[in-house]
This record gives C-alpha cells, sequence and structure tokens, in this order.
C-alpha cells in the first residue's frame, strides 16, 4: 500500500480531529498502520490552538477534548512539531519561520487547520486606544504567545462596549464582571487577575444592530450572564422586548423562545441592586467614534454614534433615520475572525481557503492533488466543537478515499463518532471519491516513492537540537509543570506566560 504521509499545518481541535480519525480508521492492529505518518505542526509552542487560547477560562469542561488529542499524540505515528511558523508572516518573533515550498517535499498529502486568526474591523471604528478587536483582550487573559500590546488600563476604565452579539462578547464580557476571586480558581494567569483586581469596570454595553432573539450567543452564555454573581442586567428597552415577542409575525424557535424566557424573567440580581451592570443595546448599529486628545479617564470619554435600526421583512437591519450617542471609555469590536490572506488558496471573497469537500481549489477551480483544508480554515469562523469535529472527522475520510481508493472508511471497524451520528461515510464518500477522480487536479506534491517516510525538513532538525522547536513530550512537561504549580496556588494552572519562561524550564527537565 502506497504511504500515506500527512502535514498538518496548524495546531489546534480540527487538526487534532483529523489526525485522530485517521489514526483510528488505520489502527495500529491494521495491516496497513506502517502506511500511515502524521507530522502536526504549529507556530505556537503549545498545542491545542483555541481550546488553550480561545475557550473562556471559566469553562474549563470545553476543554475535555484534549483527553482525545493526548490519546492520539501517544501513537508513535504521529509527531507534533510547535513553534514552526509556515509559510504565511508570523506575529510571534520566537518561532521558527518555514516556507511552505521547503515543507512540501517532505510530504505525500498537507491539510491546512490554521483556523480563522484575523479580526474582521468595522470601518467606522478604527483601532486605537478607545477601541480594541476583542480577539486582542483574549489574548491577553489567556497570555496568547503572539505577546499582544497590554490592554487598556482597566483602573482607568468604567464604561465598556462591545460591539457585535456573539459569544466572544459574551465571554469578554462576564471576564469583566465576574468577580477575580471566582475567576481565581480557574486557569487565569496571575498577571491578568492583578488587572481585574485594579479593575474600574462598572457597566458593560453590549451593542448589536439586530434584537436579542437575532444575536449569535447561545442560550447557555446569556444563562451564564444572567447569573453572573455582582451584576445585574439592566432593563431591556420595553419597545424592543416587544418586538421580541412578536418576531416580526415569525414562529420562534426552541432556541428563540429559551432566549425570550430569560429576557423575561431578568438577571438573578434585580436592576439597581449591584455596583456592576451590563445591558443589551439591540437595534443599535455604530456609526463613528469620538474621541478626546487625552486617554480614558471618567472627564474624558469617547462618544460612540449609533444610528438605530429595525428588521425588514428578511430580517436584515435597516437604519431608521434616528441616531444616539453613547459615551464610553473604552470599544471592544467583536465582529467574527477571518483566515490569514497570505495563506496559499486564501479567497477574499470567502475569507478562508478556497475548498469543496475539504479539498483545497485553485483560483482556476481545479482540485490542487492531496491538498485539503479542515476546521475554520476550511469553512470559515463559524460553529463550535462540535461542529469542527463533525467537519474534520468528514476531511480526514475524504482524504483516506483519496489516497486508498480500495480502502475506505465504510469498511473500517467502526468508530465511537459514527455511533455517536457522524454522516460522513457511504454514499457521501462515494460522491467525493467520484469528484476527487473526475476533475483534472493541480500537482504540487511529490509522488509517495519520492519522499523520505521519516524525514523531516532540516530547518526543523536544526531547530530541535536547537530547542527551539517543541514536541508533544515537551508540552506534557510544561503541562504538569503548569499544574503542579496552579495546584500549590489553589488553582486549575498556572502558566508559562512567555516562550522565554518555556524553554528555560525545558532546557533544564531535557538535560
Amino acid at each position: 500500500m502506497a504511504p500515506l504521509k500527512l502535514a498538518i499545518v496548524g495546531g489546534g481541535p480540527s487538526a487534532f480531529y483529523v489526525a485522530s480519525r485517521l489514526l483510528s480508521l488505520l489502527p495500529q492492529t491494521s495491516a496497513h498502520a506502517s502506511s500511515l505518518k502524521i507530522h502536526l505542526y504549529d507556530r505556537l509552542w503549545a498545542p491545542y490552538g483555541l481550546v488553550r487560547y480561545g475557550v473562556a477560562p471559566d469553562h474549563p469542561e470545553v476543554k475535555n477534548c484534549t483527553h482525545k488529542f493526548d490519546t492520539a499524540a501517544t501513537d508513535p505515528r504521529l509527531r507534533f512539531f510547535g513553534n514552526v511558523n509556515i509559510g504565511t508572516p508570523s506575529p510571534i518573533p520566537t518561532t521558527l519561520p518555514l516556507s511552505l515550498q521547503s515543507l512540501l517535499p517532505y510530504y505525500t498529502h498537507v491539510l491546512f487547520s490554521t483556523g480563522c486568526s484575523v479580526p474582521i474591523l468595522h470601518p467606522a471604528l478604527p483601532p486605537s486606544q478607545f477601541c480594541v478587536p476583542a480577539l486582542s483582550l483574549v489574548h491577553w487573559y489567556s497570555q496568547h504567545p503572539s505577546a499582544p500590546r497590554p490592554p487598556p488600563d482597566l483602573s482607568r476604565i468604567r464604561h465598556v462596549t462591545l460591539i457585535g452579539q456573539g459569544n466572544v462578547s459574551l465571554d469578554v464580557a462576564r471576564m469583566l464582571l465576574t468577580p477575580p476571586a471566582h475567576l481565581a480558581q480557574h486557569d487565569v494567569p496571575a498577571p491578568v487577575l492583578a488587572a481585574l483586581r485594579a479593575s474600574a469596570v462598572e457597566h458593560v454595553s453590549i451593542v448589536g444592530r439586530r434584537g436579542p432573539l437575532q444575536a449569535a450567543f447561545t442560550t447557555k452564555e446569556l444563562r451564564e450572564m444572567m447569573n453572573l454573581p455582582d451584576a445585574s442586567m439592566a432593563p431591556l428597552d420595553s419597545a424592543h422586548l416587544a418586538a421580541a415577542q412578536t418576531n416580526g409575525g415569525a414562529a420562534l424557535t426552541r432556541q428563540q423562545a429559551r432566549t425570550l424566557q430569560l429576557l423575561q424573567k431578568g438577571s438573578k440580581n434585580p436592576p439597581g441592586s449591584t455596583r456592576k451592570t451590563w445591558s443589551l443595546d439591540s437595534f443599535r448599529a455604530p456609526t463613528g467614534l469620538v474621541t478626546p486628545p487625552s486617554g480614558p479617564s471618567p472627564s474624558a470619554r469617547a462618544q460612540l454614534t449609533l444610528a438605530h435600526t429595525a428588521l425588514d421583512p428578511a430580517q436584515r437591519a435597516v437604519p431608521t433615520g434616528e441616531t444616539s450617542t453613547l459615551a464610553t471609555d473604552l470599544v471592544v469590536t467583536s465582529l467574527g475572525h477571518r483566515a490569514e490572506p497570505s495563506l496559499p488558496w486564501y479567497d477574499p471573497a470567502l475569507a478562508r481557503l478556497r475548498t469543496l469537500r475539504g479539498r483545497v481549489l485553485g483560483a482556476d477551480g481545479r482540485v490542487v492533488r492531496n491538498v485539503y483544508a479542515s476546521g475554520w480554515a476550511a469553512m470559515g469562523a463559524r460553529g463550535v466543537l462540535a461542529s469542527t469535529m463533525l467537519d474534520a472527522y468528514a476531511v480526514a475520510d475524504t482524504i483516506l478515499r483519496d489516497h486508498f481508493p480500495q480502502f475506505g472508511p465504510a469498511s473500517a471497524s467502526t468508530s465511537p463518532e459514527e455511533e455517536e451520528g457522524s454522516t460522513t461515510v457511504g454514499g457521501e464518500l462515494e460522491r467525493a471519491a467520484d469528484l476527487g477522480a473526475a476533475v483534472d487536479a493541480v500537482e504540487v506534491l511529490p509522488r509517495g516513492e519520492d519522499v523520505d517516510f521519516e524525514a523531516v525538513p532540516p530547518e526543523v532538525d536544526a531547530g530541535l537540537r536547537e530547542g527551539r522547536v517543541t514536541e508533544f513530550e515537551d508540552w506534557k512537561a510544561i503541562d504538569a509543570e503548569e499544574i503542579r504549580r496552579g495546584q500549590a496556588a489553589g488553582k486549575e494552572r498556572e502558566r508559562f506566560v512567555s516562550w522565554d519562561e518555556a524553554r528555560e524550564f525545558l532546557a533544564k527537565v531535557r538535560t
């Protein structure tokens, strides 16, 4: 059987789900086990991507998927190489740069699982000391290795306005409004806790251009906001609540009905009973921000202009002609993300890679043979971990069927995921295989017989010798040390906050 040597660019959940699926469909007891090799590259020195650096610290249960990833990483056919940046410009100066041209000769297949790492900005709200993307705050409270600029001085900020009503907005609002003593038990780095303890934030406005029932946040996230221990929700505008109840004459979905029930009930703490408050400011769209010459202070607030909107019959937000102004100390935009534009096969119209059923397409629409994409890099920044998992399994199935036409996941032993409802085997796989065989494909990778099954690019070899590139064993040593430090401090973990700190630790444990 021809070897399948796969390079996965990206080390987040989609990458690990694809790897796990491939390894389970060709188990080590299989006659074909030796035909598979997976090398997983990430620009970060720690694995798991958004699971480690995007999931809110007070949602530790969401990180349980890492147990599955750890199991995959124990398979000797998988190797993880961290702190390696492939192809695109890196925001992390300490990474090892590796061009895509240097990577390709060593692999028969390549999968891009690079996510969507570039925040979408609002055209009327340019970044400034008064306006930052939500991603910069998420990177701050998770201590992302990109070493973003320090957050605005929260000790000088009383009012924060979030633009966008998705889960990320609610995560940021919850972090700002939850008592630091409650956060201290979770994976919140000590410098972040110190800044939150000094915070003067009293109110968070969450602005959306449509109504509360059209908001992108989940019922679970809204319920958490309603149950904040030391904050209360400002009463929802009565006209907005009435509009939500009628929903333009359309029947309420199950989630909309639950959201409406929560809004009607209100927060656990009655309005006016707490120093900290928050509000859903629906049917508002920002049109500009006038900033004072000095930094944020109670006497020098920015003025955010808002156009009032209403829903048209197609549920789109349209301006009513009315406007208002909101005084605020900080505007945080949370409007979604796009893939890195410098990635090969990036489509600006889609804000992601150009794909069809996981296969990467060139600008002419032809399949790029043996090049794939999964997760947000292929789907765009949408969905939750469950949808990422299902997409990853489908892409893994396609990779196997494309490479081994005589062997498909449908003929492999049934996995637990298939029993849980994966629909990627059978007829859909047959159609995908037919599609791959029918098109005139572009060739960018070498033939299998021309690839050294064990080798890695020499730049990576050198990085391993220099201690600049991390492997999974390095991560497990760091992971154990973070947990040990956390236990000593009475919390989930105390994470390494810089590569320099992690590298110094690794230099000691490797000797």
